[in-house]
């Protein structure tokens, strides 16, 4: 009788961090590891020394970051950066206290957000443009290139140059779009779907639609390759990696990683590598190689501790998670 082998430990490699509350986002600045948490706080760890500063006068709902500072929106209306030392710093507050749950940030500093059915952007300068949209902004994300934002609502996903007068270009595809996230070769837009699904664009000269169904959960959790070959997604029992290849996957299977009997909640791949870290609802924690689908076990499963959050360094060396219950954890990789 055939068996499926265990994973190979790494959790010996895995240094525990106390966060405290649920772990809404997580980013590296340089050699501190900021955690984003639901409680309004940011705390900063740095190899092994921890301090929290309050960024939220509440909850805390969304964060990116950028390697300098990480950005968080709350439900006080207040858009903060909050950088590796230092006290917090408002960047925007909503006039009416609106809650602010999607912020983005581009490779030239600026800044997005949304409040109500509006999205406003502050470019590098500090010049701030709105729009107001039909329905409610979702995801926000933007391009790799150029001052523009992809934002996905109700029926479709707008692209939007905030630096000019002209209407946001409208994607529409029926249904509610959730998520955001594009190519760094600029040629794909795709949304997660309240409807179990992704739906793809691909821009250009001949533009196409690309559905991507069979999710038993909601794909809430999006991640590029390195190469920009592989897209990878979380709701099902397995990280579900579509490939891009060409024209993108229409037509083509994606490849199924880390199937378990729980469901994936998170997705990063390494900043380098073709190597994917898959986080799971029972808490789990594995890190799969692509090219021959080997798994390494960074964290057990621990009931009732499903992972929220991943953060790879910049060089791809170390590993951050954080979870609902607080619990968090730093892996380092072994040499070799």
């Amino acid at each position: 009788m055939n068996t499926i082998p265990k994973p190979v430990s790494l959790r010996e490699h895995v240094v525990p961090v106390e966060a405290g509350e649920h772990v809404v986002g997580a980013q590296w600045l340089k050699q501190t590891l900021a955690l984003a948490l639901s409680d309004g706080r940011v705390l900063r760890w740095t190899d092994g020394q921890i301090d929290s500063v309050e960024a939220h006068r509440g909850g805390l709902l969304c964060a990116t970051g950028d390697g300098e500072r990480l950005v968080s929106g709350g439900d006080d209306g207040r858009v903060v950066a909050t950088s590796a030392a230092g006290e917090p710093v408002e960047v925007a507050v909503d006039p009416k206290r609106r809650w602010i749950d999607a912020v983005a940030l581009s490779a030239s500093g600026s800044i997005a957000w949304n409040t109500g059915k509006s999205v406003h952007a502050r470019d590098d300068k500090g010049k701030v443009k709105s729009f107001d949209f039909a329905t409610t902004p979702q995801g926000l994300v933007f391009a790799p290139k150029g001052y523009r934002l992809a934002i996905g609502q109700m029926n479709g996903v707008s692209l939007w140059y905030p630096n000019t007068e002209a209407a946001p270009e409208f994607l529409e595809w029926k249904g509610s779009h959730l998520d955001v996230v594009w190519s760094q070769d600029g040629r794909f837009v795709v949304s997660s779907m309240q409807e179990n699904a992704l739906h793809g664009w691909r821009l250009g000269d001949k533009p196409s639609h690309m559905r991507m169904t069979g999710y038993p959960a909601k794909p809430r959790s999006l991640s590029w390759s390195h190469d920009g070959l592989w897209l990878a997604s979380s709701g099902a029992d397995a990280a579900i990696v579509w490939p891009f290849q060409g024209d993108g996957p229409q037509g083509k299977a994606p490849r199924e990683c880390g199937a378990r009997h729980a469901k994936v909640t998170r997705v990063a791949f390494h900043p380098k590598a073709l190597v994917l870290a898959v986080g799971y609802d029972d808490g789990c924690v594995l890190m799969i190689r692509l090219t021959d689908a080997s798994e390494l076990l960074v964290r057990p499963p621990l009931r009732g501790s499903g992972i929220t959050a991943f953060a790879w360094d910049k060089g791809g060396k170390r590993l951050a998670f954080g979870a609902e219950d607080g619990a968090a954890g730093v892996l380092t990789l072994p040499a070799g």
